[in-house]
């Protein structure tokens, strides 16, 4: 089954983040948003702050920040955040040489950042290829799709099939979002035809 979706989506890439600040704070905004929203309010914060980095994030006013449409938590988050790469417990460069379980519980012990941002940090930011997050709703949607599951465990389901994925699960994350992405979750059957 797998096979064909990979066919009819054809190639796809990892589009890998470039700053790490840069990836929480937009994820940080992000979260339990639209995705219309959530780049609205990016776009705004980008305005006050120009670059979105530590130093800026900390020197822009609390008013400014909210004025963009952050909610009081996520501000503090965010800032929290930009503490911890100031103080240098946050070293985007060390994740390197971490395995992903010591990435996420570093990234967990920030508040604001759950398993699924850390995850998703693996991804996008570190490129890591064996990642799969069982929480994903649009993840245990697709595989449900995918393999017309009559379980109602989906997570079950996910690490069932995240055997046979290893070791790379990353990709075949991507296959299923895209699947998700373009409708074929919601509108068509997949058959073994």
């Amino acid at each position: 089954m797998l096979d064909k979706l990979i066919n009819r989506i054809g190639n796809i890439c990892i589009p890998n983040q470039q700053d790490g600040f840069n990836y929480l704070a937009r994820s940080l905004i992000g979260q339990q948003l639209s995705v219309k929203a959530a780049e609205t309010i990016f776009r705004r914060v980008e305005q006050i702050c120009g670059t979105i980095t530590p130093d800026t994030i900390l020197a822009a006013t609390e008013e400014s920040l909210r004025s963009a449409g952050l909610s009081k938590n996520k501000l503090a988050y965010i800032r929290n955040t930009a503490e911890c790469v100031k103080e240098g417990s946050l070293d985007f460069h060390a994740f390197q040489n971490m395995d992903d379980e010591e990435v996420i519980r570093l990234l967990v012990s920030i508040k604001g950042i759950g398993r699924w941002t850390a995850k998703m940090f693996l991804i996008f930011y570190l490129g890591r290829q064996d990642v799969l997050s069982f929480g994903d709703s649009g993840l245990n949607r697709a595989a449900e799709w995918l393999y017309s599951s009559e379980e109602n465990d989906s997570k079950s389901q996910l690490k069932r099939k995240h055997v046979e994925w290893k070791p790379y699960s990353t990709i075949v994350s991507l296959y299923l979002w895209e699947a998700v992405n373009i409708g074929l979750v919601q509108t068509e059957s997949f058959t073994n035809d």
